[in-house]
């Protein structure tokens, strides 16, 4: 039952998460920085390349979104164990965007030009991905459903 809750959970916390400040820049130390979601890093991106774009979208919105949605279905028994799998797949596609985040973070810091810091956000999102993470792995294939 509280597997269940978490992963329910997941579908307020995700959109939650990528509206939620994942950076703060700015190129001087005494003037305000702007705030990065992922929402607003993905509009930036869909303007300057449309490919990567889509592929982050894939990687931060649908994968994860659909791994709690098929989650939800098995935990309620309106799908099959056999997805299990898949589900296990579309969170390893997730966890690749933290790594891509926290790897900017330390390239942007390194060059030390202008200011950087990491907002609420990036622990908000990185919490769903790693409770995603746990429900998945916790989700044992239900000997009744066929």
């Amino acid at each position: 039952m509280l597997l269940r809750l978490l992963n329910l959970s997941l579908l307020v916390a995700f959109p939650v998460s990528w509206f939620a400040p994942l950076l703060k820049a700015g190129l001087l130390p005494f003037f305000s920085l702007s705030e990065i979601s992922v929402i607003s890093g993905l509009i930036a991106l869909w303007e300057k390349d449309i490919f990567l774009a889509l592929i982050v979208t894939l990687f931060a919105l649908i994968a994860p979104y659909l791994k709690a949605v098929g989650l939800a279905l098995i935990h309620f028994k309106a799908a099959p164990d056999k997805w299990l799998g898949p589900i296990g797949l579309l969170g390893k596609l997730a966890m690749a965007d933290i790594f891509l985040i926290a790897l900017y973070i330390v390239i942007a810091k390194g060059v030390g030009i202008g200011r950087l810091e990491t907002g609420w956000g990036l622990y908000l999102f990185s919490a769903c991905i790693l409770a995603s993470l746990a429900c998945s792995v916790l989700t044992k294939p239900q000997s009744s459903s066929k």
